[in-house]
C-alpha cells in the first residue's frame, strides 16, 4: 500500500491510496468530504507499486491543493 495522507485541522487525512487488498490493484480517491472513488488499475502488483510510487512523488503538491479545495485528487 502506498498513501497520500495531509494534516488538515490536527487531522491527517487520506487524500489518495494504492493498494491491492481487495485481490487486485485499485487506486482510492478522496475528497474532503469522505466521498471515495476506486479505479482498478489492470496492472500486475509490482507495476502498480512502481506506478504509485513515481505518481505520488510527482503530483502530492496538485493532488493537496484538489482535496483542501473540496475536489478529488
Amino acid at each position: 500500500m502506498v498513501q497520500l495522507e495531509i494534516r488538515h485541522e490536527d487531522n491527517w487525512r487520506e487524500v489518495v491510496r494504492y493498494d491491492c487488498a481487495h485481490g487486485y490493484a485499485h487506486r482510492d480517491s478522496y475528497s474532503m468530504t469522505g466521498k471515495m472513488e476506486k479505479d482498478k488499475l489492470h496492472l500486475r502488483f509490482e507495476d502498480a507499486l512502481t506506478l504509485s510510487d513515481d505518481d505520488i512523488d510527482d503530483n502530492w503538491e496538485n493532488y493537496k491543493e484538489r482535496f483542501l479545495a473540496g475536489g478529488m485528487p
